[in-house]
């Protein structure tokens, strides 16, 4: 696909850089004759013969619902930066890069060299009048194919010879006729005497959508000027210029039209007669002629445009062989004429044309243009709320404009027909695959939303803050910050994304001690790239990240400090040390002491090489002087029996008492369980007396031995206190412990919490 070179610094074009150096009209002439196509002269009296006056005008209005945001879009882009040759190719693949522009560039390219043989077959219908008098002549049936294909091949012949500007002083001339034959039309009479009061639609007519889909096509040729962008002098100036004014004439022109057929002629005659427009003109050759010019300048239109979007495409190395893509991009002359890509489009338009029936075809091209004007209405939407700096049109569109313009692409894509719609996107995606594999390291739909994402994150958390309300009111979860010195164990990492999974938020540091510098800063971003693949192979919606710091206490000091990535405040923090090695209980020890001093709550992590067994059973012990933390562990362990790795765990509680007071405290816990949907039986609740520590820990390796994860409480005086090493090094015969110091009073009834 490529030549190992970056497509952003593609060859210059070089002297198709430059090109004619056309002003404005041939943008206007290249658009509106494409506009006022076949189907104005051919099909659009069907449409008011189907769906009245009112239906035709509702089709005109919702079709420029993407023709306008589309224009303006275009117009916009175009002002931001250098526009050379390729029009909407060069457009959208200098805003999404090359391996999008290329998906886009292709089947832009496609529709528009199949349209020049769709305009010719259209073409060729403009001598019915002819084939009808040589038929009863001479008894000879007529192909129409003898009239399209030597057009096809005159119209090639013409522009590979001499070039665009023969086609642009040929667009003059048959947009005079286009505009000579409309007008004999609405200068004609009533065809048969019918009034416009009397107008009505016909009886059992086609559906609203079928007559849309067969009449939107007609509204799809605003960016055809687009393609002799690179031989503008001021392309910043011609596209928005030449463009709107296209769409605002065509507009104008289809309403006068729809509302002159509705008043001259019966619905009757507008559904059976195609050249209902004829009866109506003054001069009823007009349409015919008309016809001819208006295909064939559609066809030339696209006969200049589609090569120069093929020579473009070979300029960037989109195409898959190196040697075409060299091919390609030659230009001849000083204008850098497209001479083999005239070659190529008019090889492919011939085939079409002897192919001759283009009507499935020509719906499957409608899809192309929509995708390609979707493409355009979502880069302006997307460069909008991306707030890039060097994003700065000269012509300014509104966001929403744009919106509406990509939402009603996709819309009507599938309300036309979701066959070919699939069809389309299939064949894009294919082909977005192929580029992905040859352009590794180009911008992609990741790099494309970046932007938008940032902006989209910062403003949410802007709003999350200035709405912030108690936390009482809002529903307490779990904001998790996880500091470790050791990012390659993954029981800290693993518990931390099933808290985060669905009810919580995670923040997972790695932490590098040292000054900061070049070299900490190298292996801090090192450890980052790592813990991302981390994440991404566990699934884990977990935000990771490093910190270069002196001490293990000072990072923990500033991760604390740390915004949630919530936009709401951090209230846990998550230690972790493996009960192999006890110098790391002190570090936990101090950790969780400046997590309780500051009103967080405190998490520490008793790994054992056991890694949770097999995710089944989960043991929570309550003692008297943990009481306070029953809240934060029972609701812990609902969050963690809620990831799809903990499916199948089963809860079990077990309350522990001295003799004298156990009934007491039994009491309190089945009034805070009694009525809080926690997935805890009655069957797996269980009251133990004791006596004695020794006798506590003999009842904790009896029941909780084989346990996957305990959860104890720890009293926030403990950690404080001398005896706090001690305190997590209890339940020594059991695997995975999760200590909790609660500092937050956390309701389960609402799922709120107090103060600090």
């Amino acid at each position: 696909m490529t030549d190992g070179q970056n497509p952003s610094r593609s060859p210059n074009p070089g002297p198709a850089a430059s090109g004619h150096g056309f002003g404005t009209a041939p943008v206007f002439l290249a658009s509106i004759s494409t506009i006022l196509g076949a189907i104005l002269f051919l099909r659009f009296g069907y449409a008011v013969g189907h769906v009245g006056l009112a239906g035709t005008l509702l089709i005109i209005g919702v079709a420029h619902l993407v023709t306008i945001p589309t224009v303006l879009a275009v117009s916009e882009i175009a002002t931001n930066r250098r526009v050379a040759g390729g029009g909407a190719y060069y457009i959208i693949s200098r805003s999404f890069g090359t391996r999008i522009g290329g998906v886009i560039g292709i089947a832009l390219y496609l529709s528009q060299a199949i349209s020049v043989a769709f305009y010719l077959v259209a073409f060729a219908e403009a001598f019915r009048p002819v084939y009808g008098w040589i038929e009863s002549g001479w008894s000879i049936a007529v192909d129409p194919r003898f009239v399209s294909l030597p057009a096809t091949l005159v119209v090639v012949a013409l522009v590979l010879t001499k070039g665009a500007g023969l086609g642009v002083r040929v667009l003059w001339v048959v947009c005079l006729i286009l505009g000579g034959s409309i007008t004999a039309f609405l200068l004609g009479a009533p065809s048969g005497g019918v009034q416009p009061e009397t107008v009505r639609p016909i009886g059992n007519p086609d559906s609203f959508s079928v007559v849309f889909a067969i009449i939107f096509p007609a509204f799809t040729g605003m960016i055809a000027g687009l393609g002799l962008s690179g031989d503008l002098k001021d392309p910043h100036r011609s596209i928005p210029l030449g463009t709107i004014a296209a769409t605002l004439v065509g507009m104008a022109i289809y309403v006068v039209v729809a509302f002159k057929l509705a008043g001259n002629a019966a619905p009757e005659a507008l559904r059976e007669d195609p050249f209902i427009m004829a009866q109506i003109a003054v001069w009823g050759p007009a349409v015919y002629i008309g016809l001819a010019a208006a295909t064939l300048s559609s066809a030339l239109g696209s006969i200049l445009v589609a090569p120069r979007t093929l020579q473009a495409l070979g300029q960037d190395r989109v195409l898959p062989v190196p040697a075409l893509n060299r091919f390609l991009a030659r230009g001849s002359g000083e204008a850098g004429e497209p001479r083999w890509a005239v070659g190529v489009s008019g090889a492919i338009a011939v085939l079409f044309v002897v192919i001759g029936d283009v009507d499935s075809i020509a719906q499957i091209l409608t899809m192309f243009f929509l995708v390609t004007y979707g493409a355009l209405c979502t880069v302006s939407f997307l460069e909008y709320f991306a707030g890039n700096p060097s994003y700065r049109p000269t012509f300014r569109t509104r966001w929403y404009l744009s919106l509406v313009g990509a939402l009603m692409c996709a819309v009507l894509m599938v309300r036309m027909n979701a066959l070919y719609a699939l069809i389309a996107f299939s064949v894009m995606w294919l082909i977005y695959i192929g580029l992905s594999r040859s352009r590794r390291g180009e911008r992609d739909f990741a790099a494309i939303f970046q932007g938008t994402i940032f902006q989209l994150t910062r403003r949410l958390r802007i709003t999350l803050q200035k709405n912030l309300v108690e936390r009482s009111a809002g529903g307490w979860r779990p904001s998790v910050i996880a500091v470790t010195r050791h990012g390659e164990r993954m029981g800290h990492f693993d518990l931390l994304r099933w808290i985060s999974h669905r009810h919580g938020f995670g923040h997972f540091i790695q932490y590098v001690e040292g000054e900061y510098s070049m070299a900490t800063a190298r292996q801090a971003h090192a450890e980052v790239r790592t813990l991302i693949g981390q994440t991404e192979a566990s699934g884990a919606g977990v935000y990771v990240d490093s910190l270069v710091s002196p001490s293990f206490r000072l990072a923990l000091t500033q991760s604390l400090q740390m915004p949630g990535i919530s936009g709401l405040p951090n209230n846990c923090l998550l230690l972790e040390f493996d009960e192999l090695r006890r110098e790391e209980i002190a570090e936990s020890v101090e950790g969780a002491r400046v997590a309780v001093d500051t009103g967080f709550n405190a998490l520490i992590l008793r790994s054992t090489s056991h890694r949770f067994g097999y995710r089944s059973s989960i043991h929570l012990w309550l003692t008297e002087d943990n009481f306070d933390n029953a809240p934060l562990m029972l609701l812990l362990a609902y969050i963690i029996v809620g990831h799809p790795e903990w499916k199948r765990a089963e809860i079990r509680l077990f309350e522990c008492c001295d003799l004298g007071s156990g009934e007491h405290q039994n009491h309190d816990l089945s009034g805070l369980l009694s009525q809080e949907r926690l997935p805890i039986s009655q069957q797996n609740r269980m009251t133990i007396g004791y006596q004695s520590d020794e006798e506590l820990e003999d009842e904790v390796a009896r029941r909780s031995s084989r346990a996957d994860l305990v959860i104890a409480g720890v009293p926030a005086a403990t950690l404080r206190g001398a005896d706090a090493e001690t305190a997590l090094s209890r339940y020594r015969s059991t695997n995975e412990v999760l200590f909790v110091s609660g500092m937050e009073r956390i309701s389960l009834r609402d799922g709120g919490a107090g103060g600090r």
